[in-house]
């Protein structure tokens, strides 16, 4: 019985020690209702300002570019505003 369950516990732990981590990995788009960031890889793949205005779209608010890392692996962000005032309608969403 003990044997048993050393066996398990080393079985477990061998499972537990070969599994990888995947603690520092960031999808290419993410974001929120208050904004978000785009992997600078996507820049030559798609239209990253239409990303960003339907993602704020979708919360109807308008999108905002704060910053950009011009480097390998950097980021784009972009902050999703109100709808400035006198605009009479909401923000118009992107169709691809």
């Amino acid at each position: 019985m003990r044997t048993i369950r050393l066996a398990i516990l080393a079985l477990g732990m061998s499972a537990a020690v070969s599994g990888a981590a995947r603690a520092d990995w960031v999808p290419p788009f993410k974001g929120n209702d208050t904004g978000g960031i785009i992997s600078t890889s996507l820049i030559a793949q798609t239209d990253i300002r239409a990303l960003a205005i339907d993602h704020c779209a979708r919360y109807g608010k308008v999108v905002k570019f704060l910053g950009s890392q011009n480097q390998y692996g950097g980021y784009v962000s972009f902050a999703c505003r109100w709808v400035p005032y006198g605009a009479n309608e909401r923000p118009l969403s992107v169709r691809y």
